[in-house]
């Protein structure tokens, strides 16, 4: 053995060496042999394909490696699946960024021209995170690595949205979505950052009444006044009852809507609505059979509607607007310091405008049902178990899903829309040529699938669902890992698709790990140039020591901070591993290498306080309990085995009889031999080494556990 563990010379040779044996294929294993073997499956969630891999992708690649390893030592077919994700919105948007750099803008291309531009750029970050997953030692079977623009993903995707049509669960219709102005296009509620704030909440005379609003620049076609009609103030007023008032841009008629919906307590009970631009004022409007009117633009602009601010941006002309209403005496009162919750774009922090417009929505509540069933049924379990009761809090009061984007980066959708009535149909085969409700031409949907409705079906549609052999024997999958931040965006999604595709739930298990932090605890971001590169880390510290940092002390759901000074720490765990096996390998009898040369220790107390400690661990792994199965095997290597044991035995390898000295060896080879069984799903690589030191031939990777 050399005097340093060198980890850039040895991981990517054992990598290598990993990949040419066939092992991370569950057809090759020696277990393939064997047809009671039990199948353990896990799809990777795919990272996008728009950037390198940061220290979230560390964390995932760690875990499920340790889950996958495990398992193979443990004589399964363990198929640990690849795979990449188009990630539409996000990497539009990375690309739109690039595009700013060069001085272009995508509203000066065709949507083709920025589809292959951004398949180009796609296609390079994945060459890239493909090898960032080798080196941090993802044992997973890249024969069978997916992207989510496959033609067979696509083929699945359509498919199950034909089937929500033919099921009457598919719907297309003029309804309240929430729109960024900015990146013009519409987002589900998991993609909106409500952000705090604090604005001036403006009284305004309205007729008799006095109401409360934040955003007086929506006011202009508001001619609905709506109070509850338990309200004792405002009982002498009828449901249907017409005012005449004077507003913003001068008299109109108001009337009187009484509805369950307002709150009593807020402002002075009463408010006028704009159905186009609040969704509670829309669901208002849809109970009562109420108009709807635009009044500000996809851009953010004021329309026509508002006279003489028509064109202003909304943040510009809230002012005027209200200089005018107090000029009228329209203005009763403000309140400079109300704090309230504003919905803004996730990516790119522009307030959200709710539009009205024509979009595909999914019904949810029949999916959410038999979802929430196999959740109390218990046919998934969650870790932490918390994460049970905040997902079935969330299926029970689900909204429907908007699954339109308007962006060319993506799925596109396959539909006609009618160019008179507006219909939408679906249309797998490009066969629809005329509307089939009013018959009127009919041209393409240009709109592209929201890319967590194709990332909900991926554990079905990774493994060939319907007929594939795989989807047969590796389905369903038995853990799905992921970060507990996407539990809404993409977990419950891929249990309500799974049963509503399979009729069995995509995975038996849910691990939900935090937030990798930097050592100050703070959330990385670019912004604050605090990003951690693992690839940087490992190169100074290798992998293996980063992997183990990441697990002890990381219990499943919270959040880790990392340091820098914790990844050296475990660098030099490995060289106490490489120290302890080249003191024993130098200690080695000449004879040991013949069969039958080392005398049998199985009755030694070493032996027994390693086996009932390897069980603790092998229940900590089978319980999900990582942090504490590492920090297990941490403490034995360093404190028991080389502070006790080899200290122990050193007087016998030194001045004892031959006789003494192939005993001591003999307990120390097993006892480190063991040791690295024990610790290889953790640090792959130089268990993976040192296995071979001493095992030439052989490959610790399928070694029986």
């Amino acid at each position: 053995m050399e005097p340093r563990y060198e980890s850039n010379e040895v991981e990517p040779r054992i990598y290598k060496q990993w990949e040419a044996s066939g092992y991370f294929d569950p057809d090759k294993l020696p277990a393939a042999a064997n047809p009671g073997a039990e199948p353990f499956t896990v799809i990777m969630p795919p990272p996008n394909a728009n950037g390198h891999l940061h220290a979230g992708h560390a964390m995932f690649v760690t875990i499920e490696d340790i889950m996958t390893r495990f398992a193979r030592m443990r004589g399964k077919r363990a198929l640990w699946l690849p795979g990449m994700d188009h990630a539409g919105f996000e990497t539009q948007v990375v690309y739109e960024r690039k595009l700013e750099k060069e001085g272009r803008s995508r509203f000066d291309m065709t949507r083709e021209e920025l589809r292959q531009e951004i398949w180009d750029f796609t296609q390079e970050n994945k060459v890239h995170s493909e090898m960032g997953l080798r080196a941090l030692g993802a044992s997973c079977d890249w024969s069978r690595e997916k992207f989510t623009l496959d033609p067979d993903i696509v083929k699945i995707v359509y498919a199950t949205f034909k089937r929500l049509q033919d099921d009457e669960l598919l719907y297309r219709g003029k309804r309240i979505v929430s729109w960024c102005p900015k990146h013009q296009t519409s987002f589900s509620d998991l993609e909106i950052e409500d952000v705090e704030r604090v604005d001036p909440l403006y009284y305004l005379q309205y007729g008799p009444f006095v109401i409360a609003t934040a955003r007086p620049e929506t006011k202009f076609g508001d001619k609905y006044v709506v109070m509850h009609p338990d309200d004792a103030r405002y009982a002498q007023y009828k449901d249907g009852q017409k005012i005449d008032l004077e507003w913003i841009n001068g008299p109109i008629t108001a009337t009187v809507i009484k509805d369950s919906a307002i709150d009593m307590a807020f402002g002075t009970g009463v408010m006028t609505i704009t159905p186009w631009h609040d969704a509670t004022d829309f669901a208002i409007a849809e109970r009562h059979d109420l108009d709807r009117e635009q009044i500000i633009d996809e851009r953010g602009k004021l329309l026509p509607i508002a006279g003489e601010f028509a064109g202003m941006k909304i943040t510009e002309a809230r002012a005027k607007i209200i200089e005018k209403l107090r000029a009228k005496g329209l203005v009763a009162k403000i309140d400079e310091n109300y704090k309230h919750v504003v919905r803004t774009c996730y990516k790119c922090g522009t307030l959200i405008e709710p539009q009205i417009k024509d979009q595909w929505f999914v019904q949810m509540k029949p999916l959410a049902e038999r979802a929430i069933k196999a959740i109390e049924r218990g046919e998934v379990a969650f870790t932490p178990d918390h994460y049970k009761k905040i997902c079935l809090h969330w299926l029970e009061n689900i909204i429907d899903w908007n699954i339109s984007r308007q962006i060319a980066w993506g799925i596109p959708i396959p539909a006609k829309l009618c160019d008179q009535c507006g219909h939408g149909t679906v249309d797998l085969e490009d066969a629809v040529k005329a509307c089939p409700q009013c018959g009127g031409a009919v041209h393409q949907d240009p709109d592209t699938f929201d890319t967590w409705f194709s990332s909900g079906q991926w554990p079905f549609a990774t493994l060939g669902y319907p007929d594939g052999r795989d989807f047969k024997t590796f389905y369903p999958t038995d853990v799905m890992e992921t970060a507990g931040e996407i539990i809404f965006f993409w977990v419950t999604r891929m249990i309500m698709l799974g049963l509503y595709a399979t009729d069995r739930v995509p995975f038996r298990k849910v691990y939900l790990h935090g937030l990798v932090l930097d050592a100050k605890g703070q959330k990385m971001s670019k912004s604050k140039n605090n990003v951690i590169d693992p690839l940087e880390i490992t190169k100074k510290y290798g992998t293996d020591a980063l992997r183990i940092g990441l697990v002890i002390g990381n219990t499943p759901g919270t959040s880790l901070a990392l340091a820098e000074d914790r990844i050296r720490g475990y660098r030099n765990f490995s060289t106490k591993i490489w120290n302890i096996a080249r003191f024993i390998l130098m200690n080695r009898p000449a004879e040991s290498a013949e069969a039958g040369a080392l005398p049998d220790i199985s009755d030694r107390e070493e032996i027994r306080q390693f086996a009932a400690l390897k069980a603790e661990i092998t229940a900590h792994l089978e319980a999900f309990e990582f942090h504490l199965a590492a920090e297990k095997i941490y403490h034995y290597i360093w404190h028991t085995l080389a502070d006790k044991v080899i200290e122990s035995e050193k007087p016998k390898l030194r001045d004892g009889s031959d006789a003494e000295k192939r005993a001591s060896y003999a307990l120390l080879e097993h006892l480190l031999l063991e040791s690295l069984k024990t610790l290889h799903p953790f640090m792959p690589f130089i268990t993976e080494e040192v296995w071979q030191i001493f095992r030439p031939g052989t490959m610790l990777m399928v070694e029986p556990w």
